[in-house]
C-alpha cells in the first residue's frame, strides 16, 4: 500500500471510529513522521524507510489492544520496526541464499516461480524458528531433520560426544515447540 493511501486510512474520520482505530489514528498522526525520520537515520534507502514506516502500522492494526496499555509509543513503534528490519534482513539472507542453490541446478530442475515462493516462505519460517539456537545445536537438527543423518553421524561430523547431540537435539525439539506455542 502506498503510504499516502495509508495516511488516509489512518487519518480519514469515519462518523463513529471505534475506540483502537481512533487510537490507531492518533498514534500515527502523532507519530509517523517521527518514525520515517527515525528509520532513514538507520537505513541507506528512504524507500525503503517508508516501507518500513508502513510495515509496521499494519503490524500494529494486527495488535489493537496492546495500544491500551501502551505508555511509550515511541519506544514501542521502534522496537516493532526495529524486529520488522530484522525480519526483513533475514528474509533477503535467506532469499540470496536459496536463488545461489537453484542458480546451479539444470533448467529441468528448477521449480516454477510459485513452487519457489512456497519453498521460499518455508525456509523463511524455519530460519526463524531456528533463530536463537547455538550454531551447533542448530547445525544437529538441520543434520538429523533435512540429511536424515543418525545421531552417531551427527557427533562423528560435529566431532562432539554423542550425548551432545542427544542434548543438542533435546534443545532443538524444546525450543521449535516453545517457538510455536
Amino acid at each position: 500500500m502506498h503510504p499516502v493511501i495509508a495516511r488516509r486510512l489512518f487519518v480519514s474520520s469515519p462518523s463513529t471510529p471505534s475506540a483502537p482505530h481512533a487510537e490507531i489514528r492518533t498514534l500515527y498522526v502523532d507519530h509517523h513522521a517521527w518514525l520515517l525520520d527515525w528509520l532513514r537515520k538507520r537505513l541507506r534507502h528512504g524507500d525503503n524507510a517508508a516501507d518500513l514506516a508502513h510495515d509496521t502500522f499494519v503490524h500494529i492494526l494486527g495488535k489493537p489492544e496492546r495500544l491500551q496499555e501502551l505508555r511509550q509509543p515511541r519506544a514501542w513503534l521502534s522496537t516493532v520496526a526495529h524486529g520488522l528490519l530484522v525480519d526483513r534482513v533475514r528474509r533477503q539472507r535467506v532469499e540470496r541464499a536459496y536463488l545461489q542453490a537453484i542458480a546451479h541446478l539444470p533448467e529441468a530442475g528448477v521449480p516454477s516461480p510459485e513452487s519457489q515462493l512456497i519453498l521460499l516462505e518455508t525456509l523463511v519460517r524455519i530460519d526463524a524458528l531456528l533463530d536463537g539456537l547455538r550454531p551447533k545445536v542448530r547445525m544437529a537438527f538441520l543434520m538429523s531433520r533435512l540429511e536424515g543423518l543418525s545421531y552417531k553421524e551427527i557427533a562423528e561430523r560435529l566431532a562432539i560426544s554423542l550425548s551432545s547431540v542427544e542434548k543438542y537435539m533435546a534443545t532443538a525439539i524444546r525450543h521449535c515447540y516453545l517457538a510455536q506455542r
